[in-house]
């Protein structure tokens, strides 16, 4: 993990999405913040000690979902699938409800994780990742936390680390490479998500804070904000709704504060892989593009040392 001071900053923007703003001055106090999204390694040990089961193990209860598709009440979770041509782009959707996808199954029952230890882990949803970082002894991040830390010391920056996306053409984050969602330029076995690590980390030496998955935060969103357009690339609720065939569970599911973008965020589509960036996600709601990280804010142990479990 990496301490952060705390301090004022500005946080949120005015020039992109309305549920940004406005940029405000916000404090916060000092934190410890893992250096990376939890990987597929460290989610293993943590179900190894505790037998956790992640939501998306779990089959959905038709009470809380009417209407649902008999042949979707079954565990599963919603797994980006790209559209194969332009025609079916236009036409729209490119998430699927498949049943059998979770942690362990990224892309779906015949998909392992076995080459993907160093990845962010996916298919997890607010409850699994509050489990997790109880047991590694901190909390999922609050927006305000995640974005100074996000920031990197950053002050007035479009992203974490400047204002260009890819300086000198340099790819800065793990974002989509191409034209979003037909056209995947990224290099064999990195279509979707990258070790974690793969590019530079910001000022305050922290990895994958924009791109690669969503995270978590411990924030609910504010329903009265204005809303912004629903790309696709984040599963909007209306987008669940329709491409898995799966109901909302109530008009009045609650929705927690997403941060970060992810690797199917693009130019062309969703720029969301700035700081400032926010997005809604239903708590019932798990995907192939979305992870977390932990902080802790209890005070330093013996000879300055975190009290939190280090998994490996």
């Amino acid at each position: 993990m990496r301490r952060l001071r705390g301090g004022a900053y500005r946080q949120g923007a005015g020039a992109f999405y309305p549920d940004e703003g406005p940029e405000r001055l916000t404090r916060v106090g000092a934190f410890r913040i893992d250096e990376t999204p939890v990987t597929n390694r460290q989610f293993a040990r943590f179900v190894a000690e505790t037998g956790h089961v992640t939501f998306a193990e779990l089959p959905p209860d038709p009470a809380a979902y009417p209407g649902m598709a008999a042949e979707l009440a079954h565990p599963g979770s919603l797994v980006f699938t790209p559209p194969q041509s332009e025609t079916d782009a236009a036409a729209g959707g490119w998430w699927r409800y498949v049943v059998g996808a979770d942690w362990r199954h990224p892309s779906g029952p015949d998909s392992e994780i076995e080459d993907l230890a160093d990845h962010p882990v996916v298919h997890v949803v607010a409850t699994d990742a509050e489990a997790y970082c109880l047991w590694a002894g901190g909390a999922l991040p609050t927006e305000a936390e995640w974005e100074y830390a996000a920031r990197g010391g950053l002050e007035g920056r479009i992203f974490a680390w400047g204002d260009e996306l890819t300086p000198a053409g340099r790819p800065m984050a793990k974002i989509w490479q191409g034209t979003f969602p037909v056209l995947n330029l990224a290099p064999a076995g990195l279509e979707r998500t990258a070790p974690v690590r793969g590019y530079p980390p910001n000022g305050y030496g922290l990895f994958d804070m924009i791109g690669n998955v969503w995270e978590w935060t411990a924030d609910a969103y504010d329903d009265d904000a204005e809303a912004a357009p629903a790309p696709g690339c984040c599963a909007s609720r209306a987008e669940q709704d329709i491409e898995a065939n799966r109901p909302v569970r109530s008009p009045g599911i609650s929705r927690r504060v997403l941060k970060g973008g992810s690797h199917l965020c693009a130019p062309n589509y969703c720029q969301r892989y700035r700081p400032a960036a926010r997005w809604a996600q239903p708590v019932d709601t798990s995907t192939s593009h979305l992870g977390f990280r932990c902080v802790v804010r209890s005070e330093p142990g013996p000879a300055g040392g975190s009290r939190r479990r280090r998994p490996g």
